[in-house]
């Protein structure tokens, strides 16, 4: 049975470290067979909670003008959450499941005062993005839209009335668009900046995973081995390509650091083989 709370509490996902408006008996993003709920059973936290226990937020820069943001200790599935500094403001990718003033001050140094715009590649990274639009917000006056693809918004768990559905593809700010390959998730989103070096970058959350060898993985389920086929993959390979860009950053720490586009489509090629049966006879 949900218990429902105060509207100035909301309860995040130990697992995934998703924000629930409500407490269910098991949080549906994990339940689902691209996630997993613990042998242990469902469990719940509250941001007081992790800040009791001495989570904060820490960042690092990954190249002029995009930054990483992690929690330390890691929180949920342990994301690292980007943010992508342009003139015109900043777009705080793929949110994390804990938010601190240290965490908000960063993205405002980003935006320089100008607009900020959340948004995530997919459920799983939903964090707790209602949160971190509530207290960007508090500190700027300017309201901050949270995106959620169309196609996956019956995934939301806190909803709000900063989230903005989209389907397609959107330029959030000069340089920076979203589009939707799909594949990992219906709705599932990457973010192509330009980058500073106008050699373009790929934010590709986990629709598409860069590899320790500087390959690509691209799966339904990464803990659970689910593969996707080999029309998906050659699919999302074609639609990022639609675009060029030098490097990719997957969710976690996995970067291309060059040449990700061949990379990307040679990638795609080797696992549609492998999946179509072309290299059965090395088995």
């Amino acid at each position: 049975m949900s218990e429902p709370v105060t509207a100035e509490t909301f309860w995040i996902c130990r697992t995934c470290a998703v924000e629930h408006a409500t407490r269910p008996d098991v949080c549906a993003i994990c339940a689902d067979e691209r996630q997993w709920v613990p042998a242990t059973g469902q469990a719940w936290t509250t941001l007081d909670e992790l800040a009791a226990e001495g989570l904060a937020v820490e960042v690092a820069e990954l190249e002029p003008d995009l930054l990483a943001l992690h929690a330390s200790p890691q929180v949920g599935i342990g994301q690292q959450a980007k943010v992508v500094r342009t003139p015109a403001g900043a777009l705080l990718w793929d949110p994390l499941g804990f938010v601190d003033d240290a965490g908000v001050e960063a993205v405002l140094q980003a935006a320089g005062g100008l607009d900020v715009l959340i948004a995530a590649s997919h459920p799983h990274m939903y964090g707790v993005q209602v949160e971190w639009s509530r207290r960007l917000t508090a500190a700027t006056g300017r309201p901050v839209p949270v995106l959620v693809s169309e196609a996956d918004a019956g995934w939301v768990a806190r909803p709000d009335a900063v989230i903005e559905t989209w389907s397609g593809e959107r330029e959030v700010l000069p340089g920076v668009v979203l589009s939707q390959p799909g594949g990992h998730f219906p709705g599932s989103a990457v973010a192509h900046w330009a980058g500073a070096d106008r050699r373009g970058v790929l934010l590709s959350g986990d629709t598409i995973f860069a590899n320790p060898d500087r390959t690509a993985s691209f799966m339904r389920s990464y803990p659970n081995r689910i593969p996707l086929s080999a029309a998906v993959v050659t699919r999302v390979a074609e639609h990022v390509a639609r675009r060029p860009f030098d490097r990719l950053y997957n969710n976690f720490e996995g970067v291309i650091p060059a040449d990700a586009l061949d990379v990307v489509l040679r990638s795609a090629e080797r696992h549609a083989a492998w999946v179509r049966g072309d290299f059965d006879h090395l088995t």
